[in-house]
């Protein structure tokens, strides 16, 4: 029974370190704006930010409500001739921009700021409004406050924690099966001396 309780435990712990990780990670290796809303007609540039060990990796612009089947609108190092949309990346910032003109409704949706890797790619959503009330064309650059900065770091902190405080748990349920099993066998020894203490 102890075992099976462990067994489980393990698991449920394994798991919790794999979701840990994945969100910890994505969430520290790229950041972009949530939501952005642009004059129709008008442009938009958004900024997407990574961290500086994906330097010479491919970035890409895709569109798409989820990303798994999102389509590839512009990519680095070079952009589609004659699209709207164009991407530059400042390596040395470790910021990616796509800079989108002459907007459509037809715009409007969920992008993605991706950067390719070996394993699994690194995305972020932007959700992306095209607005009738603005007349004016202008351009905007969202960035990541340091509000949102800290929220991250705090929240990457707190699932460590927590994750090592799961740790801390798996351990003193080891220990206890540990010792539960050491009192059983020292429980049955004595009484297999006793007995034989008695037919003797």
């Amino acid at each position: 029974m102890f075992g099976c309780f462990f067994s489980l435990h393990f698991a449920v712990t394994v798991l919790c370190l794999i979701w840990l990780t994945k969100h910890t990670v994505d969430s520290v290796q790229l950041s972009a704006p949530e939501k952005i809303t642009a004059p129709y007609g008008g442009s938009v540039t958004v900024s997407c930010q990574y961290e500086h060990q994906f330097r010479e990796n491919t970035k890409y612009w895709c569109k798409g409500p989820v990303y798994d089947l999102c389509t590839i609108v512009v990519k680095t190092p070079k952009n589609r001739p004659g699209n709207r949309s164009s991407i530059a990346d400042d390596k040395e910032a470790g910021v990616f921009t796509v800079t989108m003109t002459s907007l459509r409704d037809s715009d409007e949706g969920s992008y993605w700021c991706v950067v390719a890797t070996s394993g699994r790619n690194i995305y972020s959503r932007v959700r992306l409004s095209v607005s009738h009330t603005v007349v004016t064309t202008t351009v905007t650059t969202p960035t990541s406050s340091s509000l949102e900065h800290d929220e991250m770091r705090w929240w990457a902190t707190l699932r460590w924690i927590l994750f090592i405080l799961m740790l801390c748990c798996l351990a003193s349920i080891h220990i206890a099966v540990w010792r539960i099993k050491g009192t059983r066998k020292i429980c049955v020894q004595q009484f297999q001396y006793q007995n034989s203490n008695i037919y003797d």
